[in-house]
């Protein structure tokens, strides 16, 4: 019986291991679409998509960005302004995007820009710091989305979204676990509904990297700005010994090594070029051994955890 099951899970495993490695062919002819070009995972799937020979549409905020990607690449990869929260320049950029794939469509679309700050206690912040960042992370994601369909639809293609094991669980007050909570919905429901039409979307989830959205330092950092504007009931409520704690929660929960980004890139990369892509994929080892786990687990255990690594306000009960 025990070699029974043992057989069947090495073949579960080695059928596995087939499926991950089938590549789609013809991968010279494809068009993939990534926003966010400008630095970090955007820059990098852009370079790598390029030494893999597929044609990279790539939307930077800068065009000083755009120019240091040009300079990096072949001229397979074209560079394109793009501001996800502005409705202008979405239109414009879809319809660049159309004139370059033409009747071949789009097969990938990347939506990889992104922001994290402000992070700091949500009694801190205003409707508009909610705002500011659910505009690039979620309603920006969407629209392009939405403009860029027809074109996926066309190729059959991939739309691959960039979440965060944040979006399954909130640690940080703030509007960025918001969005990705919100980016997890959208992805769900637009893979059932485009299911039929051969087009599928994957998830990718990752932990904690350095990039120039997110870093320990810079990202408790703006808890301290946060700080400085909010009023004087909440400073008392608060206390100045909360915000000094507060500042190192970042640092305390960061993996104790630097994570490379191709780990995320990688996953991208398999996502649009895989036979078989997977529907979420986990990027870097704290999400994987650390804050994945953690979201299956009972929600008063998960509390009790981070209730014993945040610092309590001043005047709590």
């Amino acid at each position: 019986m025990w070699g029974c099951l043992v057989a069947l899970m090495g073949l579960f495993f080695l059928v596995h291991w087939y499926r991950e490695r089938q590549v789609v062919s013809q991968l010279t002819d494809k068009y993939v679409f990534i926003t966010g070009c400008d630095s970090g995972f955007g820059n990098l799937l852009a370079r790598q998509l390029d030494m893999r020979g597929l044609r990279v549409l790539a939307a930077c905020l800068t065009e000083k960005g755009a120019e240091q990607l040009r300079r990096q690449t072949s001229d397979r990869v074209e560079t394109v302004i793009l501001d996800v929260t502005q409705t202008e320049s979405i239109t414009a950029a879809a319809q660049w995007v159309k004139e370059h794939v033409g009747d071949r469509g789009l097969w990938g679309l990347v939506n990889n820009a992104g922001i994290v700050m402000p992070l700091a206690p949500n009694q801190w912040l205003t409707k508009q710091d909610f705002m500011n960042v659910l505009n690039v992370n979620l309603i920006g994601l969407i629209e392009v989305t939405l403009s860029l369909l027809p074109l996926v639809r066309k190729a059959r293609g991939r739309v691959v979204n960039v979440s965060s094991p944040l979006g399954r669980m909130a640690l940080f007050g703030g509007g960025y676990s918001i969005s990705k909570h919100g980016v997890e919905a959208f992805s769900d429901s637009l893979r059932r509904e485009l299911s039929p039409f051969g087009v599928k979307v994957a998830i990718i989830q990752p932990g904690y990297f350095q990039t120039n959205i997110g870093n320990a330092g810079r990202d408790t950092a703006s808890a301290r700005i946060m700080w400085n504007q909010t009023s004087l009931e909440i400073k008392e409520i608060y206390g100045r010994e909360f915000l000094t704690a507060y500042q190192k929660v970042g640092a305390r929960l960061s993996p104790p090594f630097k994570q490379d980004l191709s780990l995320v890139t990688d996953c991208m990369e398999h996502a649009l070029t895989a036979s078989h892509p997977r529907t979420r994929y986990s990027a870097g080892w704290d999400a994987k051994f650390f804050y994945i786990p953690l979201s299956y687990m009972p929600t008063c255990l998960v509390d009790a955890i981070f209730c014993r690594i945040f610092p309590k306000p001043a005047k709590a009960l």
